[in-house]
């Protein structure tokens, strides 16, 4: 059964940091090109960044390039997402996703997902 939890959401001032965790478990991660997503109230969800396992493949959305990296630690089955200088309209619902194949922004395309975890940003 495969599992992805996401964890280090919560609430933070703009201009600061957060970095999201998300574990794997039931696949075989170096198989797996990760995600972020992000769904924020009566928005559609759209995609934050990805990576492949060895990090040639690495895609981020154009709100968050510079400000959002995305890694893994293949070792612990493990993607992350650094979140620097927030801000207000980065507030939303985090969630990690895996699929294999092409690499893609595409969320329909992903066929795994976590529960998803809350960021919070105040003004």
């Amino acid at each position: 059964q495969v599992q992805l939890v996401e964890s280090g959401g919560g609430l933070v001032q703009a201009g600061g940091s957060l970095r999201l965790s998300c574990a794997a478990s039931g696949l075989t991660f170096s198989s797996y090109f990760m995600g972020w997503f992000r769904q924020a109230p009566g928005k559609e969800r759209e995609f934050v960044a990805a990576n492949s396992w060895s990090d040639k493949s690495t895609f981020y959305a154009d709100s968050v390039k510079g400000r959002f990296t995305i890694s893994r630690d293949n070792a612990k089955n493990t993607v992350y997402l650094q979140m620097n200088s927030l801000k207000p309209e980065d507030t939303a619902a985090y969630y990690c996703a895996g699929k294999r194949g092409i690499p893609t922004r595409i969320a329909a395309a992903y066929d795994y997902w976590g529960q998803g975890i809350q960021v919070t940003v105040s003004s």
